[in-house]
């Protein structure tokens, strides 16, 4: 075929196509982990970021400029972990460069991505090399410079993907942490499958599969909510909403009346608008009233709603999240992630009043960031993001929610999350000196993990076995053991845990209550002089955490 215009249909079909090939290859990215242990994420995230931009535009039966807005705009509320993140700011360089333009031939198309390019390198703080930004940068150029008058969509597409592949096989040697691994960097593997379902839909084949992110084909325990049930937390609703010129003016129409309406009504309010179509989330007890209300300004084109009471027993924690209307107003809040119902609950026992589930495997979007946002009442609210492949979602999700002062603190780990809001002093002076103390607590704090290895490899001068238990830090891996207990032991004397004050021995899902307890019996004895506390923390992949302070 030989394709010149790239419309806004055509770009419709472009995104699902390579978010289509990218679910099917999910899990081959996803193993490109560089740490053999079972959180390789990026291709969930990288999947459900761009998948959240082609259900944002449907089929694009807007110009060029407008779906491309439209996706661009669906990616940033969607973005999940720093993959996600990174590719959110790829199509929101490509929306910057489309800006305008009813339909693009193949130059107007080569400089858009000259424009992702400089926005993928601006979203991240020290853009290092070896990673997607440069598998990104070096297809680009290559891409455009072959461009001539005979230049086609397909070709433009198949020179890209052709150096995409060349660079991305170079990334070892840019990356040492890459070639210790013995692996290539995942996030440009993830956007070598998305071109090449793009150039599969240039070529006029259909994307196939499902691209539901599962939510909508989870099994309902029936026998959470009974005829003697109550409803008590309400419906977490969700639309998308096209705005109808023969029911309203749309020129006049202030998506802010939508936003005080659903206010009145509910809560967790999460409402927007790009072009004609209305994004809202809403967590009410009376959704009729609302589909009656809304139906007045447009037509529902994507609708689900779930009873929170179901989600409240599934995991036992939901509670807690359910808003509460009226909160009085405080100067500040303070949102954390974590996962397994035992971090959490510390979490909250430290004075956090929204924790959002997710972290490593889980990566929470900035969609759901801002829902904790929006259930806080304060002026200032501190966010602990307590993973490093999270601190880049909630900064983006920082930066669109107006509503209050939002300061995210680069915590990377759970370990550096809970000493921090431990620490946590609000009256030391204003926010920046408050967030400049916190940095200096988290510096003072070592947490080491356990988990189970998912390959042979050596790292750090480790020989690594799989399906043995490894003890870490950060990228050190100290100990590889077939026992889970010996590893934590072996780890916690590499880190010289005995000249620490405070030791948190938060055990995993895995680990079994007898196994904890015999682990910190042994510890209790080694380090005398280190108070021990033992935490039921319930957390997946990490069979121990181990926090020094």
């Amino acid at each position: 075929m030989e394709t010149t215009v790239l419309d806004g249909a055509l770009y419709a079909k472009l995104l699902r196509g390579g978010a289509a090939n990218l679910k099917a290859n999910i899990t081959t990215v996803n193993d490109l982990n560089v740490f053999p242990i079972p959180d390789g994420d990026t291709g969930d995230n990288m999947f459900l970021t761009i998948n959240a931009g082609a259900g944002a535009v449907g089929e694009g039966s807007e110009n060029l400029s407008q779906t491309a807005g439209k996706a661009a705009s669906g990616m940033l509320l969607g973005a999940r972990g720093n993959s996600g993140v990174i590719l959110s700011r790829i199509f929101a360089g490509l929306a910057k460069g489309l800006e305008g333009v009813d339909a693009a031939g193949v130059t107007t198309l080569a400089t858009a991505f000259e424009s992702s390019v400089k926005e993928a390198y601006g979203a991240v703080s020290v853009p290092v090399e070896g990673t997607i930004l440069t598998v990104l940068k070096d297809s680009v150029r290559c891409a455009n410079s072959r461009i001539g008058d005979e230049s086609t969509l397909e070709s433009y597409f198949t020179d890209f993907r052709t150096e995409l592949g060349l660079s991305l096989e170079r990334t070892p040697d840019l990356l040492d942490v890459l070639k210790e691994a013995g692996v290539v960097d995942s996030g440009g593997a993830g956007l070598g499958y998305i071109i090449d379902g793009m150039i599969n839909a240039l070529n006029g084949v259909e994307a196939e599969g499902d691209l539901s992110t599962g939510s909508q084909t989870r099994s309902v325990d029936l026998n959470a909510f009974t005829e003697d049930s109550e409803l008590e937390f309400g419906y977490c609703t969700e639309f998308l909403l096209r705005l109808q010129k023969s029911k309203i003016d749309i020129d006049k129409f202030d998506v802010n009346e939508m936003i005080s309406y659903l206010n009145s009504v509910g809560d967790s309010v999460v409402c927007f608008r790009e072009g004609t179509i209305v994004k809202v989330h809403v967590h009410t007890k009376t959704p009729g009233t609302i589909i009656n209300h809304i139906q007045r300004y447009g037509e529902f084109l994507t609708f689900k709603m779930e009873n929170m009471t179901l989600q409240h027993n599934e995991n036992h924690m939901q509670e807690k999240f359910a808003p509460k209307v009226n909160k009085p107003h405080k100067p500040f809040g303070i949102v954390s992630v974590a996962a397994g119902d035992g971090i959490k609950d510390a979490f909250y026992a430290l004075g956090c009043d929204v924790v959002v589930d997710g972290g490593q495997s889980m990566n929470p979007s900035a969609e759901d960031m801002i829902s904790a946002f929006k259930e806080i009442n304060a002026d200032v609210i501190f966010v602990f993001p307590n993973n490093s492949n999270i601190i880049m979602t909630a900064d983006q999700a920082a930066q669109l929610y107006k509503e209050a002062d939002v300061r995210v603190v680069p915590s990377k780990t759970i370990g550096e999350g809970y000493a921090a809001i431990s620490m946590l002093d609000t009256t030391v002076g204003d926010t920046d000196a408050i967030i400049e103390d916190l940095k200096g607590v988290i510096a003072g704090v070592v947490t080491g993990m356990v988990s189970r290895a998912v390959r042979d490899t050596e790292m750090s001068g480790v020989e690594v076995h799989k399906d043995d238990f490894i003890g870490f830090v950060g990228d050190t891996v100290y100990v590889d053991s077939q026992e889970r207990n010996e590893a934590a032991k072996v780890l916690c004397e590499s880190t010289k845990a005995g000249q620490y004050d405070i030791m948190l021995l938060v055990c995993g899902a895995d680990a079994s209550a007898e196994e904890a307890q015999a682990l910190y019996d042994e510890l209790h004895k080694a380090y005398r002089y280190t108070e021990i506390v033992m935490i039921d923390g319930g957390q997946p992949i990490y069979d121990y955490i181990i926090i020094l302070e």
